[in-house]
């Protein structure tokens, strides 16, 4: 069967195709998207996996999660990715019993790396992932280990409504929150591949400790799959 292009962010070497290599298959990377209505945080996840753009919402879009697995090279081996598009939930669940309780939340507080997504047009979009940042950081319990972050401000597209200066946002998110930071427009395809390689690099910062991560995503290794949860 014929498969689609391989699409590429590399920084280095490329990575092996051999899934795992010696030491088998490494674990999934599970990414949570996450933002207020809106925003267009399923627009960019259907940019990055399909190269695809609508205005229009799809079935149930707001309303439930959406989990999509897909693959990517990481440092030489191949990992599954499980990205998970959440609704704009109110609050981030405190507990286990509160995330399996409701059924937007379900693997929420599993996830390896958050992406908070807010519109650089809404104030209260901003002011939902500072919440949601906090949120996470008070109810994630991973031992020792750190929650990666990243902050992303979609629609730059739209950069004459700008309502909080960039420079302002990435001070903040940088020095402040110790978070990634990352500008994109999922209507034009500006930067939506570099805000999930920063994602991933994030992860294997923390899970692998390769600070400077070769990535490679696959189309081509698997057909990306999609389940309205």
């Amino acid at each position: 069967m014929h498969w689609p292009a391989v699409c590429e962010n590399r920084e280095g070497g490329t990575g092996s195709r051999g899934r795992g290599g010696s030491g088998g298959m490494p674990p999934p990377f599970r990414i949570a998207v996450l933002g207020a209505q809106g925003v267009g945080k399923t627009a960019i996840v259907q940019r990055f996996l399909h190269d695809d753009y609508s205005d229009a919402p799809g079935p149930g879009a707001g309303h439930s999660r959406k989990v999509h697995l897909s693959a990517a090279v990481l440092n030489g081996h191949v990992h599954d990715l499980q990205i998970t598009d959440y609704p704009a939930i109110t609050s981030f669940p405190g507990s286990s019993l509160q995330e399996w309780s409701d059924s937007c939340c379900r693997g929420i507080r599993s996830a390896h790396v958050y992406i908070l997504v807010y519109d650089i047009c809404c104030f209260d979009s901003f002011e939902y992932v500072k919440t949601m940042r906090q949120q996470i950081l008070e109810t994630r319990v991973l031992g020792t280990a750190e929650v990666p972050i990243l902050i992303v401000g979609n629609k730059r597209d739209l950069q004459r409504g700008r309502v909080i200066p960039r420079h302002n946002v990435s001070d903040l998110v940088r020095k402040t929150w110790k978070c990634g930071y990352v500008e994109c427009s999922a209507k034009f395809n500006w930067h939506v591949l570099l805000l999930f390689g920063e994602a991933l690099r994030s992860v294997g910062c923390v899970r692998c400790k390769h600070v400077h991560a070769t990535i490679r995503f696959q189309r081509a290794l698997r057909r990306e799959r999609c389940a309205l949860m």
